[in-house]
């Protein structure tokens, strides 16, 4: 009697633990995060490439100046729409060393400044378009 008592039970708890459930989620995942190259000089500020879809992004930022610079990501001047939701900066980056921003970046554009207006190299435009398509059939990827 205690046996078969037993095994009803492991048998019962066996099969709820086996049911299904419709409420998986495959949602789909983020674009493959891009690389954006920026480049400082002495005169200007060179991103490449200057347009791209929105999503993840990682901005590699390489100071070829000959001074310390604060790379800034911010909207133009009078403009509403900027491809982050909050600026972001590099903080410090000495000549000819390097810096990496994580960053998602959303539909509009943004500035690349190195500096202040008057003082620093002429700033860069990144242009960001549309969401880029998702990666979900990508394999391979981290």
């Amino acid at each position: 009697m205690r046996k078969r008592m037993v095994g009803a039970i492991s048998v019962a708890v066996l099969v709820a633990g086996c049911g299904g459930s419709d409420d998986y989620a495959n949602d789909k995942r983020p674009p493959v995060p891009v690389i954006v190259s920026v480049n400082v000089t002495d005169t200007r500020v060179l991103v490449t490439p200057a347009r791209l879809g929105a999503g993840p992004a990682t901005v590699t930022v390489s100071n070829q100046s000959g001074r310390s610079r604060d790379v800034r990501l911010s909207p133009p001047d009078g403009s509403t729409s900027a491809c982050l939701a909050a600026d972001a900066s590099s903080g410090p980056i000495n000549p000819m060393g390097t810096a990496k921003l994580s960053v998602v970046l959303v539909e509009g554009d943004c500035v690349i400044s190195a500096g202040s207006a008057r003082r620093g190299p002429r700033p860069a435009l990144l242009r960001v378009g549309r969401e880029r398509e998702s990666a979900q059939a990508k394999l391979l990827l981290p």
